[in-house]
C-alpha cells in the first residue's frame, strides 16, 4: 500500500524524562531531510520537547507507560503526532490557555501549548478522559531548495 506521505517514521518511548531529549533529537534528525534552517529545527525541537514533557508529567503516574510518536513528511511540511493512553485532558480549551497548569506544585509554567502554537504552523489537540491525548503539529519548512521546487 502506497503512503500518502513522502516519508514517515514511528517510534515509542517510555514516559521517562530522560527520553524527552531522545524524542526531540530523533524528530529533528528526521526533519533535516527538508533542509530546514537552524531556527526551524530549534522550533521543532522545542515543540516536541513541550508535548513529550506534557505526556510525561500529566498523562501518566508511571514511567513504564508508552508515548507514541509518528512523524510524516509531505512536500515541504513535517507533521508530528504525539499520543499517549493516559488520563486525558478534562478541558482542552482551558488547557491551551497561557499559564494554565494542573501541576503548580511542580512549578510548571502552563505555557506548553502556547509555546507550541508560537513555534509551529498548526496545532491540534484531541483528548478523551481516561483514554489519552493526541497532539498533531505541522511545520512548513521554508528552505531555499523547497522554495525552488514549489
Amino acid at each position: 500500500m502506497k503512503s500518502q506521505y513522502d516519508n514517515e517514521m514511528r517510534m515509542e518511548i517510555q514516559s521517562r524524562s530522560c527520553n524527552e531529549a531522545f524524542a526531540r533529537i530523533t524528530i529533528s534528525a528526521f526533519a533535516s531531510q527538508l533542509d530546514p534552517t537552524i531556527e526551524e529545527i530549534s522550533d521543532i525541537k522545542t515543540a516536541v520537547s513541550e508535548i513529550v514533557t506534557n505526556s510525561i508529567i500529566h498523562a501518566y503516574e508511571s514511567p513504564e507507560e508508552m508515548i507514541k510518536i509518528h512523524s510524516m513528511i509531505k512536500d515541504n511540511t513535517i507533521i508530528i503526532e504525539i499520543s499517549d493512553t493516559g488520563k486525558g485532558i478534562e478541558d482542552v480549551e482551558t488547557a491551551r490557555k497561557p499559564l494554565y497548569t494542573t501541576k503548580a506544585e511542580l512549578e510548571r509554567s502552563g505555557m506548553g501549548f502556547t509555546i507550541v502554537e508560537t513555534f509551529m504552523d498548526e496545532l491540534k489537540v484531541e483528548s478523551i478522559l481516561g483514554l489519552g491525548t493526541k497532539v498533531t503539529m505541522k511545520k512548513i519548512i521554508h528552505s531555499e531548495e523547497n522554495m525552488l521546487e514549489s
